[in-house]
């Protein structure tokens, strides 16, 4: 009966994945292919007054810059007033709206995708008040990161943290990467409390539309699962600061899978990620799930 089980939250697992994979890959045509050729070249300029202007760059010297824009033509803006200055692609205009690159495209609502935060960037992530995630690019292709859940706060002896280091190799431009990495954690205060998840995971698509399929070996101790954790999620952008999020998990118990399903939605502007899901075993009966609330404030680059 426990084999019967398995195949049936593993058939459960892969009809979702499936049928998500699906209707992203119909209703956005092209959205894991190569981007197309342009020869043009936009630049976006802040200024120190909060003023965006965005258009192609006519001239420059050391004083100012002159942009000609689609609203209002040439504008001659001084460099002593610009905040910010960069090139951007066409295909961030849509509708005439700029579309900031996605500042958390490498992760879905828990795990890590693989593609790379790059030197300098990383997030802050805290999910129901407790859990505490923080990364940070220390070179374009490696990440460090740790967590800590501060129950010293209330009075505990145990204190559950971990740490986090990850690998990322690209291997089809910026469309196809893979990446191997770690969970180490323990309990500051207990003795042999070591525990954690070593993984590899694989990503295709872009910043903004992707697929992740991932394996990890889990520990405690010195024990070692014999089979892995499967996980497999996907993120599609849907307007300028929205995102439909699935993260989905096959876990190994007692000889057999049992499946954790979620699915939700990101609220994303430039400076911060708000994450809403609900998460439900798939032998749960008529439970209709756990909610998934979580915030993360990008920074660096």
């Amino acid at each position: 009966m426990r084999e019967k089980g398995g195949t049936t939250m593993k058939t459960a697992l892969i009809s979702s994945v499936c049928f998500w994979s699906f209707l992203l890959m119909c209703s956005i045509p092209g959205a894991f292919g190569q981007d197309t050729p342009t020869d043009s070249t936009l630049y976006r300029i802040e200024t120190h007054n909060g003023n965006v202007f965005i258009g192609r760059l006519v001239t420059e010297n050391d004083q100012q810059m002159v942009l000609k824009t689609t609203d209002i033509g040439e504008i001659t803006i001084q460099r002593s007033d610009i905040k910010k200055a960069e090139i951007i692609s066409p295909e961030q205009v849509i509708d005439g709206r700029y579309w900031f690159k996605n500042p958390h495209s490498t992760r879905y609502f828990f795990s890590t995708n693989a593609r790379p935060l790059g030197t300098g960037n990383g997030y802050y992530q805290n999910t129901w008040v407790l859990f505490n995630n923080i990364n940070v690019g220390i070179s374009e292709n490696i990440s460090l990161g740790g967590g800590i859940v501060p129950t010293f706060l209330f009075g505990s002896v145990g204190t559950p943290v971990w740490f986090l280091p990850k690998v990322s190799i690209p291997i089809q431009n910026d469309n196809v990467y893979l990446s191997a990495g770690a969970m180490l954690g323990g309990i500051i205060g207990e003795e042999n409390s070591g525990l954690g998840l070593l993984y590899s995971v694989g990503t295709i698509g872009s910043d903004d539309t992707n697929f992740s399929l991932g394996l990890g070996f889990g520990y405690t101790g010195d024990d070692w699962s014999n089979s892995p954790v499967i996980n497999a999620s996907i993120m599609h952008r849907t307007g300028r600061t929205f995102y439909l999020i699935t993260e989905n998990y096959l876990i190994p118990v007692d000889g057999t899978y049992q499946g954790l399903l979620s699915a939700g939605v990101r609220w994303a502007p430039e400076n911060f990620a708000v994450d809403f899901a609900l998460a439900r075993p798939t032998e749960a009966g008529d439970f209709i799930g756990i909610p998934w609330l979580g915030v993360t404030l990008p920074f660096g680059n």
